[in-house]
Protein backbone atom coordinates (compact mmCIF):
# COMPACT_ATOMS: atom_id res chain seq x y z
CA UNK A 1 0.00 0.00 0.00
CA UNK A 2 1.12 3.57 -0.79
CA UNK A 3 2.91 5.50 1.92
CA UNK A 4 1.92 8.93 1.20
CA UNK A 5 -1.70 10.09 1.60
CA UNK A 6 -2.96 13.53 0.27
CA UNK A 7 -4.26 14.50 3.53
CA UNK A 8 -3.65 17.87 5.03
CA UNK A 9 -1.13 17.15 7.40
CA UNK A 10 0.41 13.99 8.12
CA UNK A 11 -2.20 11.01 9.86
CA UNK A 12 -1.32 7.44 11.39
CA UNK A 13 -1.00 6.01 7.89
CA UNK A 14 2.45 7.59 7.03
CA UNK A 15 4.11 6.27 10.04
CA UNK A 16 2.99 2.78 9.15
CA UNK A 17 5.79 1.29 7.23
CA UNK A 18 5.27 -2.17 7.52
CA UNK A 19 2.45 -4.38 5.71
CA UNK A 20 0.48 -6.57 8.01
CA UNK A 21 0.29 -10.59 7.20
CA UNK A 22 -3.25 -10.59 8.39
CA UNK A 23 -4.57 -14.26 9.11
CA UNK A 24 -7.53 -14.10 7.30
CA UNK A 25 -8.06 -17.89 7.27
CA UNK A 26 -9.51 -17.50 10.71
CA UNK A 27 -12.37 -15.77 9.38
CA UNK A 28 -13.51 -19.36 7.80
CA UNK A 29 -12.06 -21.49 10.24
CA UNK A 30 -14.47 -23.34 11.29
CA UNK A 31 -14.99 -24.49 15.27
CA UNK A 32 -16.63 -26.52 17.74
CA UNK A 33 -18.52 -25.73 20.98
CA UNK A 34 -17.95 -29.09 22.76
CA UNK A 35 -19.52 -28.17 25.80
CA UNK A 36 -22.69 -25.68 26.25
CA UNK A 37 -26.49 -25.85 26.42
CA UNK A 38 -27.68 -24.56 23.72
CA UNK A 39 -30.72 -26.50 23.58
CA UNK A 40 -32.05 -24.75 26.70
CA UNK A 41 -31.53 -21.27 24.30
CA UNK A 42 -33.30 -18.93 21.96
CA UNK A 43 -33.71 -19.93 18.30
CA UNK A 44 -31.36 -16.21 17.45
CA UNK A 45 -28.86 -17.74 20.40
CA UNK A 46 -28.79 -20.52 17.98
CA UNK A 47 -28.65 -18.47 15.50
CA UNK A 48 -25.56 -16.45 16.21
CA UNK A 49 -23.80 -19.33 16.39
CA UNK A 50 -24.28 -20.44 13.03
CA UNK A 51 -23.64 -17.07 11.82
CA UNK A 52 -20.35 -17.20 13.50
CA UNK A 53 -19.32 -20.27 12.01
CA UNK A 54 -19.55 -23.37 14.26
CA UNK A 55 -19.66 -26.34 12.83
CA UNK A 56 -20.78 -28.60 15.36
CA UNK A 57 -21.62 -28.67 19.04
CA UNK A 58 -22.50 -31.11 21.10
CA UNK A 59 -25.67 -29.68 23.74
CA UNK A 60 -24.96 -30.97 27.18
CA UNK A 61 -28.80 -32.17 28.60
CA UNK A 62 -26.99 -32.90 32.33
CA UNK A 63 -28.26 -29.86 34.21
CA UNK A 64 -29.89 -29.13 37.66
CA UNK A 65 -30.83 -26.27 37.25
CA UNK A 66 -33.86 -26.68 34.83
CA UNK A 67 -35.56 -29.27 37.11
CA UNK A 68 -37.52 -27.25 39.41
CA UNK A 69 -37.83 -29.64 42.43
CA UNK A 70 -35.26 -30.34 44.68
CA UNK A 71 -34.03 -32.82 45.44
CA UNK A 72 -33.74 -34.00 41.80
CA UNK A 73 -35.51 -37.08 41.10
CA UNK A 74 -34.26 -39.53 38.49
CA UNK A 75 -37.29 -39.16 36.60
CA UNK A 76 -36.39 -35.34 36.45
CA UNK A 77 -32.95 -36.52 34.47
CA UNK A 78 -34.31 -38.47 32.28
CA UNK A 79 -36.91 -36.01 31.32
CA UNK A 80 -33.79 -33.72 30.58
CA UNK A 81 -32.17 -36.36 28.30
CA UNK A 82 -35.84 -37.00 26.45
CA UNK A 83 -36.20 -33.23 25.92
CA UNK A 84 -32.93 -32.89 24.23
CA UNK A 85 -33.05 -35.83 22.30
CA UNK A 86 -36.28 -34.84 21.30
CA UNK A 87 -35.20 -31.04 19.46
CA UNK A 88 -32.03 -32.15 18.30
CA UNK A 89 -32.67 -32.97 14.96
CA UNK A 90 -34.71 -29.98 14.43
CA UNK A 91 -32.38 -27.50 16.23
CA UNK A 92 -29.83 -29.44 13.37
CA UNK A 93 -31.95 -28.53 10.52
CA UNK A 94 -32.16 -25.10 11.47
CA UNK A 95 -28.98 -23.94 11.61
CA UNK A 96 -26.82 -27.20 9.84
CA UNK A 97 -24.20 -27.08 12.36
CA UNK A 98 -23.67 -31.04 13.80
CA UNK A 99 -25.83 -31.18 16.94
CA UNK A 100 -24.83 -34.14 19.38
CA UNK A 101 -25.63 -34.73 22.96
CA UNK A 102 -24.31 -35.44 26.55
CA UNK A 103 -25.97 -37.16 28.28
CA UNK A 104 -25.20 -37.26 32.32
CA UNK A 105 -26.21 -36.71 36.00
CA UNK A 106 -24.47 -33.80 37.47
CA UNK A 107 -24.22 -33.84 41.33
CA UNK A 108 -24.60 -29.97 42.16
CA UNK A 109 -28.09 -31.26 43.61
CA UNK A 110 -28.54 -34.16 45.30
CA UNK A 111 -30.74 -36.83 42.90
CA UNK A 112 -32.79 -39.18 44.15
CA UNK A 113 -32.38 -42.78 43.56
CA UNK A 114 -29.95 -42.29 40.95
CA UNK A 115 -29.42 -45.78 40.15
CA UNK A 116 -32.58 -45.73 38.38
CA UNK A 117 -31.91 -43.21 35.63
CA UNK A 118 -27.65 -45.02 35.47
CA UNK A 119 -29.93 -48.21 34.73
CA UNK A 120 -31.65 -46.64 31.88
CA UNK A 121 -28.28 -44.91 30.96
CA UNK A 122 -26.49 -47.75 28.97
CA UNK A 123 -29.28 -47.82 26.58
CA UNK A 124 -29.19 -43.98 26.03
CA UNK A 125 -25.69 -44.49 25.11
CA UNK A 126 -26.09 -46.65 22.19
CA UNK A 127 -27.87 -43.91 19.98
CA UNK A 128 -25.55 -42.32 17.29
CA UNK A 129 -26.43 -38.91 18.75
CA UNK A 130 -24.96 -38.97 21.97
CA UNK A 131 -21.04 -37.88 22.26
CA UNK A 132 -20.14 -37.75 24.98
CA UNK A 133 -21.21 -38.84 28.90
CA UNK A 134 -21.81 -36.09 31.26
CA UNK A 135 -21.50 -33.80 32.29
CA UNK A 136 -20.69 -35.04 35.67
CA UNK A 137 -18.03 -34.89 38.08
CA UNK A 138 -17.80 -34.36 42.13
CA UNK A 139 -18.99 -31.20 43.30
CA UNK A 140 -17.95 -29.48 46.81
CA UNK A 141 -21.29 -28.26 47.36
CA UNK A 142 -24.79 -28.66 46.51
CA UNK A 143 -28.05 -26.32 45.76
CA UNK A 144 -30.28 -27.00 48.93
CA UNK A 145 -29.43 -30.69 49.81
CA UNK A 146 -26.14 -31.76 50.60
CA UNK A 147 -25.08 -35.02 48.98
CA UNK A 148 -22.54 -37.36 50.70
CA UNK A 149 -18.98 -37.69 49.06
CA UNK A 150 -19.05 -41.29 48.72
CA UNK A 151 -22.08 -40.92 47.17
CA UNK A 152 -21.10 -38.73 44.80
CA UNK A 153 -17.97 -40.05 43.85
CA UNK A 154 -19.94 -43.74 43.10
CA UNK A 155 -22.72 -42.06 40.48
CA UNK A 156 -19.70 -40.27 38.70
CA UNK A 157 -17.58 -43.41 38.92
CA UNK A 158 -20.76 -45.36 37.34
CA UNK A 159 -21.02 -42.44 34.44
CA UNK A 160 -17.34 -43.03 33.65
CA UNK A 161 -17.48 -46.83 33.74
CA UNK A 162 -20.32 -46.52 31.36
CA UNK A 163 -18.72 -44.33 29.12
CA UNK A 164 -15.69 -46.90 28.92
CA UNK A 165 -18.12 -49.37 27.98
CA UNK A 166 -19.59 -47.53 24.95
CA UNK A 167 -16.07 -46.23 24.12
CA UNK A 168 -17.13 -42.38 24.93
CA UNK A 169 -15.45 -39.63 26.17
CA UNK A 170 -16.49 -38.01 29.08
CA UNK A 171 -16.99 -34.68 30.44
CA UNK A 172 -16.27 -33.69 34.01
CA UNK A 173 -17.60 -30.66 35.27
CA UNK A 174 -14.27 -29.38 37.25
CA UNK A 175 -15.60 -26.31 39.79
CA UNK A 176 -13.64 -22.97 39.19
CA UNK A 177 -12.40 -21.02 41.44
CA UNK A 178 -13.88 -17.56 40.73
CA UNK A 179 -11.70 -14.56 41.18
CA UNK A 180 -12.30 -12.07 44.48
CA UNK A 181 -15.39 -9.72 43.56
CA UNK A 182 -14.37 -6.63 43.92
CA UNK A 183 -17.76 -5.88 46.30
CA UNK A 184 -20.46 -8.31 47.58
CA UNK A 185 -23.97 -7.76 45.61
CA UNK A 186 -27.22 -7.93 48.51
CA UNK A 187 -27.09 -11.18 49.68
CA UNK A 188 -30.43 -11.61 48.96
CA UNK A 189 -30.22 -10.69 45.40
CA UNK A 190 -27.65 -12.88 44.28
CA UNK A 191 -25.26 -12.28 41.66
CA UNK A 192 -26.62 -10.29 38.69
CA UNK A 193 -26.73 -12.72 35.35
CA UNK A 194 -26.98 -16.17 37.03
CA UNK A 195 -30.54 -16.63 38.07
CA UNK A 196 -29.92 -18.83 40.58
CA UNK A 197 -31.88 -18.35 44.27
CA UNK A 198 -28.67 -17.02 46.40
CA UNK A 199 -28.32 -18.45 49.73
CA UNK A 200 -29.35 -21.49 49.17
CA UNK A 201 -25.75 -23.34 48.26
CA UNK A 202 -24.86 -26.22 51.06
CA UNK A 203 -21.61 -26.54 53.30
CA UNK A 204 -19.07 -27.99 51.75
CA UNK A 205 -18.40 -32.09 51.93
CA UNK A 206 -15.19 -31.52 50.84
CA UNK A 207 -12.64 -30.58 53.36
CA UNK A 208 -9.13 -28.70 52.67
CA UNK A 209 -7.81 -25.59 51.70
CA UNK A 210 -8.42 -26.30 48.15
CA UNK A 211 -11.82 -28.20 47.68
CA UNK A 212 -12.18 -27.51 43.84
CA UNK A 213 -8.75 -29.26 43.19
CA UNK A 214 -9.57 -32.22 45.50
CA UNK A 215 -12.84 -33.00 43.16
CA UNK A 216 -11.01 -32.74 40.23
CA UNK A 217 -8.47 -35.28 41.95
CA UNK A 218 -11.09 -37.60 42.74
CA UNK A 219 -12.77 -37.51 39.29
CA UNK A 220 -9.36 -38.58 38.28
CA UNK A 221 -9.06 -41.40 40.73
CA UNK A 222 -12.87 -42.68 39.85
CA UNK A 223 -12.35 -42.79 35.78
CA UNK A 224 -9.27 -44.99 36.69
CA UNK A 225 -11.38 -47.13 39.02
CA UNK A 226 -13.98 -47.11 36.03
CA UNK A 227 -11.61 -48.41 33.47
CA UNK A 228 -12.04 -44.70 31.53
CA UNK A 229 -8.52 -43.86 29.78
CA UNK A 230 -7.86 -40.40 30.80
CA UNK A 231 -7.09 -39.45 27.12
CA UNK A 232 -11.02 -40.04 26.92
CA UNK A 233 -11.62 -37.37 29.75
CA UNK A 234 -12.49 -33.83 29.09
CA UNK A 235 -11.79 -31.49 32.10
CA UNK A 236 -13.85 -29.06 31.41
CA UNK A 237 -14.05 -25.29 33.26
CA UNK A 238 -10.50 -25.48 33.39
CA UNK A 239 -8.70 -22.85 34.78
CA UNK A 240 -5.32 -21.97 36.79
CA UNK A 241 -6.37 -23.49 39.76
CA UNK A 242 -6.34 -27.28 38.49
CA UNK A 243 -4.47 -26.76 34.45
CA UNK A 244 -0.49 -27.63 36.17
CA UNK A 245 -2.67 -30.68 38.04
CA UNK A 246 -4.46 -32.12 34.88
CA UNK A 247 -1.33 -30.71 32.24
CA UNK A 248 1.34 -32.47 34.27
CA UNK A 249 -0.29 -35.16 36.39
CA UNK A 250 -2.78 -36.53 33.78
CA UNK A 251 -3.39 -36.76 30.34
CA UNK A 252 -7.11 -35.70 30.40
CA UNK A 253 -7.85 -33.11 28.23
CA UNK A 254 -8.72 -29.56 29.17
CA UNK A 255 -11.86 -27.78 28.15
CA UNK A 256 -11.74 -23.82 28.93
CA UNK A 257 -15.10 -22.12 30.01
CA UNK A 258 -15.07 -18.98 27.84
CA UNK A 259 -19.29 -17.71 27.27
CA UNK A 260 -19.15 -16.36 30.89
CA UNK A 261 -16.02 -14.76 31.94
CA UNK A 262 -17.11 -12.37 33.67
CA UNK A 263 -18.15 -14.92 36.51
CA UNK A 264 -15.50 -17.31 36.25
CA UNK A 265 -12.26 -15.40 35.34
CA UNK A 266 -11.73 -17.49 32.38
CA UNK A 267 -11.28 -15.54 29.01
CA UNK A 268 -8.72 -16.11 25.80
CA UNK A 269 -5.59 -14.54 27.72
CA UNK A 270 -6.24 -17.74 30.44
CA UNK A 271 -5.83 -19.61 27.14
CA UNK A 272 -3.32 -18.03 25.54
CA UNK A 273 -0.82 -18.73 28.68
CA UNK A 274 -1.65 -22.29 28.93
CA UNK A 275 -1.07 -22.85 24.79
CA UNK A 276 2.14 -21.16 26.01
CA UNK A 277 3.20 -23.29 28.20
CA UNK A 278 2.03 -26.37 27.62
CA UNK A 279 1.20 -26.54 23.83
CA UNK A 280 -2.12 -26.63 21.87
CA UNK A 281 -2.49 -30.20 21.59
CA UNK A 282 -4.85 -31.19 25.18
CA UNK A 283 -6.61 -27.94 24.72
CA UNK A 284 -9.79 -27.40 23.85
CA UNK A 285 -12.41 -24.47 24.72
CA UNK A 286 -16.25 -24.34 24.74
CA UNK A 287 -18.95 -21.68 25.66
CA UNK A 288 -21.01 -23.54 28.53
CA UNK A 289 -24.12 -21.31 27.01
CA UNK A 290 -27.03 -21.51 29.28
CA UNK A 291 -30.03 -20.27 29.90
CA UNK A 292 -29.50 -19.50 33.39
CA UNK A 293 -26.93 -17.26 33.24
CA UNK A 294 -25.57 -14.30 31.00
CA UNK A 295 -23.07 -16.22 28.06
CA UNK A 296 -22.14 -15.10 24.72
CA UNK A 297 -22.41 -17.40 21.81
CA UNK A 298 -19.82 -15.88 19.92
CA UNK A 299 -17.06 -16.45 22.98
CA UNK A 300 -15.42 -18.65 20.59
CA UNK A 301 -15.11 -16.85 17.53
CA UNK A 302 -14.02 -13.86 19.63
CA UNK A 303 -11.08 -16.07 21.28
CA UNK A 304 -10.12 -16.62 18.29
CA UNK A 305 -9.19 -13.37 17.46
CA UNK A 306 -8.07 -12.74 20.58
CA UNK A 307 -5.65 -16.03 20.59
CA UNK A 308 -3.78 -14.23 17.43
CA UNK A 309 -3.48 -11.24 19.18
CA UNK A 310 -1.93 -12.38 22.44
CA UNK A 311 0.39 -14.12 19.73
CA UNK A 312 -1.21 -17.74 19.03
CA UNK A 313 0.01 -19.53 16.22
CA UNK A 314 -3.13 -20.25 13.44
CA UNK A 315 -2.32 -23.48 12.92
CA UNK A 316 -2.44 -23.84 17.05
CA UNK A 317 -5.97 -22.05 17.29
CA UNK A 318 -7.16 -24.40 14.59
CA UNK A 319 -6.04 -27.12 16.54
CA UNK A 320 -7.87 -25.61 19.44
CA UNK A 321 -11.14 -25.22 18.52
CA UNK A 322 -11.76 -27.33 15.50
CA UNK A 323 -8.88 -30.32 15.47
CA UNK A 324 -9.00 -31.35 19.23
CA UNK A 325 -12.37 -31.26 20.03
CA UNK A 326 -13.27 -32.78 16.12
CA UNK A 327 -11.20 -36.16 17.26
CA UNK A 328 -12.22 -36.02 20.81
CA UNK A 329 -15.78 -36.15 20.60
CA UNK A 330 -15.79 -38.11 17.04
CA UNK A 331 -17.78 -35.49 15.26
CA UNK A 332 -18.03 -36.22 11.18
CA UNK A 333 -17.72 -39.79 11.82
Amino acid sequence: MTDTYPTARPTDATYLNEDLDLPTELLNTPWIDGHNHAHTLSYEDRERYALSGCAGMVMVSSGYHWTPYKPVRASDIRYLWDDAINRRAAIERNHFFEARLGLGVHTGVRIEDPDAVLSAMDEYCELDEVAVVGETGVTPSQHVEAWDLDEQRAVVEAQLAIAADHDLPAILHTPNTSPPAKRSYRPELGTPGYEKNPGLGTEPVIDGDNPALEAVKIDVEAAHDAGLPEDRVIASHADENNTAYLMEETDCYLSYTIGHSWLVGVDAATVANAIDEYGPERIMIDTDCANVLRTDPYAIKRAMFELYRYGIDVEDIRTVVWENPKQVLGFGE
